[in-house]
């Protein structure tokens, strides 16, 4: 695995790099200070995977990584920051980061993370993944529950069509006039685009509104 390393610190590239090269199946091909220089050693030493660090002069780690993904889209990028603050996470997984990494984690993480996101998967630092999730549940509940295409109304119309039941015994089971069951079902098929009762019947089945028995 071909690494490049972009961070702002020296001294931590310097901490950094020898430890990476004595992992096994690990090179660090090149280092970088800031975005801009990243983006162009990117270019010229083709790495597997840039570990990018956040806030740097002049072009940000986001902004870098954005570039680097959009032109190198085989080149992976780890963030690897002290920041865990949810709008940088959020931008960096925008930009097209494969992992977020906490500065305060263990080496062994680092190489975890790095061979996990090599296998084409993401990774987030636990802090990090909780954020997330916490964020991905919040928004789920400010949001109503999607019925599909179909009203609730709807789904119960296309129930009873399934069961075999006419138009005239939907309008009294439901309590609804024969003409808006029969408005009920043109609207189901129109917006389901099929047109027989034997399609509408192997959608409800799929859909959990009714059963082959």
């Amino acid at each position: 695995m071909k690494i490049l390393l972009v961070d702002d610190h020296r001294l931590f590239r310097d901490g950094l790099r020898p430890l990476l090269g004595r992992e096994r199946g690990f090179e660090v091909v090149g280092e970088a200070g800031d975005g801009t220089e990243a983006v162009r050693l990117v270019a010229s030493l083709a790495p597997d995977v840039v570990l990018m660090d956040v806030t740097m002069p002049g072009l940000s780690g986001i902004e870098a990584t954005r570039a680097i993904v959009a032109n190198h889209p085989t080149t992976k990028v780890v963030i690897l920051t002290m920041h865990a603050d949810k709008r940088y996470v959020t931008e960096a997984l925008k930009a097209g980061a494969s992992g977020y990494l906490l500065k305060d984690a263990a080496f062994s993480d680092l190489v975890q993370a790095l061979r996990i996101v090599e296998d084409g998967r993401i990774h987030l630092s636990p802090r990090v993944a909780e954020m997330v999730v916490e964020d991905y549940a919040h928004l789920a509940r400010q949001s109503p529950p999607s019925e599909g295409p179909l009203s609730t109304r709807e789904r119960e119309v296309l129930q009873a069509m399934a069961a075999g039941h006419s138009t005239k015994e939907i309008a009294f089971h439901l309590g609804i006039s024969v003409k808006t069951a029969e408005t009920h079902r043109r609207q189901i098929m129109e917006k389901l685009d099929l047109h027989s009762v034997a399609e509408l019947t192997k959608y409800a089945i799929r859909e959990g509104l009714s059963s082959l028995s």
